[in-house]
């Protein structure tokens, strides 16, 4: 089956369109599913970025949207609210679609939606989107996580990379609609290159020194193998 509209183009133009101002990752994949991560800091409280949250219509892309308007979009951010689209009157009647339906809602904190976006929702699939926000020196940390599983008629390896393509710009348009990604560190930028920061080399600004990176401001948000202890080893 082939990669529907919804999805065109951001499997080659995609990683250029945001990879400078976000982290993303397909974190695993199986024949049963897959699950998509993305990372961002922006220069915006908690707070800020949760009214954010709730007005879609600010940052979603139109470009993933059935009606081909932003405009369209509206979410409930309460449970059981509905992330929804409006589709316009053609001469048969207003229609609507849902994109996902709220699971958890914690203001400044996460919003967790159930939803298969996009050609997914046709399949036999359930893709869970959690949006967690954690505060920082500079703002605030942000951080998406999609997992999809079920049956579908798409091959996993295609539909996967497309997926983490489509989930990084809605990261990005939530980024960019709260005046924009902040740049990586210069220990993120080494860390990234595969380079041991140089402890020598001055910081590109002063405060830049103390402030975390976005991997430190969420690494309780991400699971990791437990480290044995040094008296253990013994």
């Amino acid at each position: 089956m082939a990669i529907s509209g919804y999805f065109a183009g951001v499997v080659l133009a995609g990683a250029m369109a945001f990879a400078p101002a976000a982290k993303a990752k397909v974190v695993d994949q199986s024949e049963a599913g897959f699950t998509v991560a993305h990372t961002a800091q922006v220069a915006a409280t908690p707070a800020d970025v949760w009214k954010m949250l709730r007005i879609p219509q600010t940052w979603w892309s139109k470009d993933h949207s059935w009606s081909g308007d932003a405009a369209n979009f509206w979410l409930d951010s309460q449970a059981g609210g509905c992330f929804c689209e409006k589709l316009p009157d053609t001469g048969s009647g207003v229609g609507s679609v849902q994109h996902a339906r709220i699971l958890f809602s914690k203001p400044n904190q996460m919003l967790r939606l159930s939803g298969a976006f996009g050609p997914l929702q046709g399949e036999a699939l359930t893709g869970t989107l959690t949006i967690q926000i954690k505060e920082t020196p500079t703002g605030s940390a942000l951080r998406f996580d999609y997992v999809v599983g079920g049956y579908m008629r798409f091959k996993v390896g295609e539909i996967a990379p497309a997926v983490d393509k489509v989930i990084g710009e809605q990261l990005l348009g939530l980024a960019n609609a709260l005046g924009g990604a902040l740049p990586p560190t210069r220990d993120e930028k080494a860390a990234a290159a595969g380079k041991k920061p140089e402890a020598d080399a001055p910081p590109a600004k002063e405060e830049a020194r103390d402030e975390p990176g976005l991997d430190a401001a969420v690494a309780d948000l991400v699971a990791e193998e437990p480290k044995t202890a040094p008296d253990e080893r013994r």
